[in-house]
């Protein structure tokens, strides 16, 4: 089965790298799940993600899945939101590729669809369904999945990347529990230094088939995930078709959602004009203070260092349209960004309590010299946004929101 077999090990791997690349490197806090159910022998994690990837192929799988998240702090959220506030629910995945998942919340099930290379997601909170094309599969030939088959790494290989990976994070061997009642490995990557208030970030699959049954992100000196997406039961073989055939409620907004690549595989013009105003692209050319100055219509505000950490980097964004800059200090998820924008193009005004951008949330107001800003704080960094002498500010960093702060009042 390609979606849950061929792939498996090298969507693990890739996570694994991801993590690592991502975090820079750390200590590792948290211990495997551990339910009473079988457990499989020891293996070095080379060997248990090779067995993972050469193991049978699967028809389908259902079950039941649980989402917590603790990022934010419930005297912010709003109602009862499953992405916001966490939630239980059912899934279901056939061999070609079919996905539904649902999230039950009093206010109504959260759910994504995925059936016959069209894709809808359901948001509950505000009755609106996001309905789109996804792109074509371009190695979808019997060719294609052999090769995809064969190339394998072997065990070897898997240590030698794994070992580089090492050079730079904590990484966990495979360590043995259950999930579901299923015997699991489960994999932990942690930062070695700067790593803001991240703790960890843990992966777990089926040992025999290979299939992933827990994700979780642990935030710096907390036991418990502040994220975690763990199936709960699960069934193995096929998934009848009717089990995806399903529509949005009676009544629901439909939003058409496009993607950058049609049915075809080749971007649309309408698609890469989109593309090329997309927010937040970074102008690869244009670099360093002065150079990003000419470009912006309000000056630039990017002092040598903020809060003790010294300036990486000074971008040019194009954000909606609109030129703005970006502007990082320190290194890994220890750093701090800035984004400097005018603040109609596409900032929020000061002082606004909520935003669609935070549907469900009600952010906590700031006085940053005088101006007043919004701040949303979390168990893994804070976000705080202002608007002073006609520049919009965004404070983004992996850091306690004394911090972020700090540094918004000092720019």
């Amino acid at each position: 089965m390609k979606f849950l077999r061929t792939t498996s090990t090298r969507r693990l791997l890739a996570l694994v790298a991801g993590v690592v690349v991502a975090i820079g490197g750390g200590t590792a806090i948290a211990v495997a799940a551990a339910g009473g159910g079988p457990t499989p022998p020891p293996k070095s994690l080379a060997s248990a993600l090779h067995q993972a990837a050469t193991a049978p192929a699967i028809q389908g799988i259902s079950g039941r899945v649980s989402f917590a998240n603790h990022l934010i702090a419930s005297s912010n959220i709003q109602g009862s939101d499953p992405i916001l506030t966490g939630a239980s629910g059912r899934f279901w995945i056939s061999s070609e590729g079919r996905l539904r998942i649902e999230l039950q919340s009093d206010n109504g099930d959260a759910q994504v669809v995925v059936n016959n290379g069209a894709f809808w997601v359901y948001d509950p909170s505000s009755n609106t369904a996001y309905e789109g094309n996804l792109p074509a599969d371009t190695s979808s030939t019997k060719a294609d999945k052999k090769q995809a088959h064969d190339g394998i790494p072997s065990i070897a290989t898997i240590q030698s990347w794994l070992s580089r990976l090492a050079q730079h994070a904590n990484l966990s061997g495979a360590i043995p529990g259950d999930v579901a009642g299923q015997p699991a490995y489960t994999v932990r990557v942690s930062p070695q230094h700067s790593g803001g208030l991240l703790g960890n970030i843990q992966l777990a699959w089926d040992a025999v088939r290979g299939v992933p049954l827990r994700f979780a992100v642990y935030a710096r000196g907390d036991n418990s995930p502040v994220l975690e997406l763990k199936v709960t039961d699960i069934s193995y073989g096929p998934v009848p078709p009717s089990d995806f055939a399903t529509e949005p409620p009676a009544g629901t907004k439909i939003v058409k959602v496009n993607t950058l690549a049609g049915a075809s595989g080749q971007a649309s013009a309408a698609d890469r004009a989109a593309e090329k105003r997309g927010k937040g692209k970074v102008h690869q050319d244009v670099t360093g203070v002065a150079a990003v100055a000419r470009h912006l219509p309000f000056s630039l505000v990017a002092p040598r260092s903020l809060v003790g950490l010294p300036r990486q980097s000074v971008s040019l964004l194009d954000w909606g349209g609109h030129p703005a800059a970006l502007v990082t200090y320190g290194q890994g998820l220890g750093g701090i960004a800035v984004i400097e924008q005018s603040p109609g193009s596409g900032a929020n005004s000061a002082g606004q309590s909520q935003s669609a951008d935070h549907r469900g949330l009600s952010l906590p107001t700031v006085s940053i010299n005088g101006a007043t800003g919004q701040e949303l704080d979390t168990a893994l960094g804070t976000v705080v946004r202002f608007t002073r002498g006609g520049v919009a500010y965004t404070v983004i960093g992996s850091v306690p929101a004394a911090a972020a702060d700090a540094a918004a009042r000092a720019l």
